[in-house]
């Protein structure tokens, strides 16, 4: 199964904001681990407080994604450093 990974305007904000090194690492895993995976949700975890949403983990950033089954969809919409990525997700998710 494929799914189709989308970003919302701030995860592709918080993208650009990156070095160019992690940003291309978290495109690279998003597009052929996960979107290719048959099970998306075996390589994150869910968030405990956000319902719905789940975390992947790649190196020192966070992806926080919203998975809708029914449409084979995962939207990122939020993208950080481990540090400082749940700080900041009140607002943004």
């Amino acid at each position: 199964m494929v799914w189709e990974i989308r970003y919302t305007d701030a995860a592709l904000k918080q993208l650009r904001g990156m070095d160019g090194l992690a940003a291309r690492r978290i495109l690279d895993y998003m597009d052929h681990r996960i979107a290719r995976s048959a099970n998306p949700r075996a390589f994150g975890k869910a968030l405990s407080g956000f319902v719905g949403l789940w975390r992947y983990r790649i190196g020192n950033y966070r992806v926080i994604c919203r998975i809708q089954e029914d449409k084979c969809l995962i939207i990122a919409v939020h993208i950080g450093h481990r540090k400082e990525v749940y700080r900041n997700m009140s607002r943004d998710v």
